[in-house]
């Protein structure tokens, strides 16, 4: 049920609110095109965060951002929201021309950001108030995203009264309520103990399984983007360049003993090697 209701909206949808431009290619459903960004305080020296980077992302897929700390992997994140504006160079998503925050794309960040003194359904249901959306259609769906992510029977809980995990589910929820084309989420089980993060991924999987949702995902952890993606985008040490950007040949459904296998290994090794010796990533 919520299988399909969710994918025949994704389906059917055209024109702008958080949905695709018409006739927009699939297969460059983001597109990163020859993006540079330097930062330039009035009392320090210009910081190069980024240099040349392009790559594009399919309709659907999941792609991971690693490289080392101050790379510039969440500059590349906000630049795909719109939140901070690219030094050079051009970025699409869905068809549309970033200049600005878009409603076709949804954030989910390092803490949950919760609103403390709402519960979880009103905290899901801030973005539909803040775009001033038909509430009675949209509380809908925000009570079909929280059965969805395993917190029905939550939905008058307060933040306080929720583990991290669950607060962090309630922030994916808050951030595909208004049926975004793209979900970026920027290390977001970072601050989770490591049962917590396993568990927390295999959700993320199932979640976007069901959603169909295209993902954009950053994470310091090389296991991690290897067991979620589809592709991986390997960043340089700063200025962030594209060292390479890796195929996860590795079949779906995935479960967690997946990582135990010797073909995950090669993966994780052929990231790894982008940055052996350095100690700048998680191993």
């Amino acid at each position: 049920m919520v299988i399909s209701a969710l994918g025949r909206r994704r389906r059917n949808a055209r024109g702008r609110g958080g949905v695709p431009a018409p006739d927009v290619d699939e297969g460059r459903w983001i597109e990163v095109d020859a993006v540079h960004k330097t930062y330039r305080p009035r009392r320090s020296e210009p910081t190069h965060a980024l240099s040349d980077v392009t790559f594009t992302v399919r309709r659907g897929e999941f792609v991971s951002v690693v490289g080392p700390s101050g790379c510039g992997k969440t500059t590349l994140l906000k630049i795909l929201a719109g939140l901070v504006p690219g030094s050079r160079g051009t970025v699409r998503v869905a068809g549309h021309e970033v200049a600005g925050p878009l409603p076709e794309v949804g954030m989910v960040f390092q803490a949950a950001t919760l609103l403390p003194w709402r519960t979880v359904l009103q905290n899901v249901m801030v973005p539909v108030e803040v775009r001033k959306l038909d509430a009675r259609v949209y509380r809908e769906r925000a009570e079909r995203l929280l059965a969805m992510a395993g917190l029905d029977g939550f939905e008058d809980t307060y933040p306080h009264e929720l583990s991290g995990g669950m607060q962090q589910r309630t922030g994916i929820c808050r951030a595909l309520v208004h049926d975004p084309a793209v979900l970026l989420m920027d290390e977001p089980f970072g601050a989770l103990d490591a049962l917590t993060r396993d568990h927390m991924n295999v959700e993320l999987l199932r979640i976007r399984r069901e959603s169909g949702q295209t993902i954009v995902f950053v994470t310091h952890s090389i296991p991690e983007a290897v067991f979620l993606s589809d592709r991986v985008v390997v960043l340089s040490p700063r200025p962030g360049r594209i060292a390479e950007i890796v195929d996860i040949e590795l079949a779906r459904p995935r479960a967690l003993s997946v990582m135990a296998s010797d073909r995950a290994g090669v993966f994780v090794e052929r990231i790894r090697k982008h940055f052996d010796g350095a100690g700048v990533t998680d191993r």
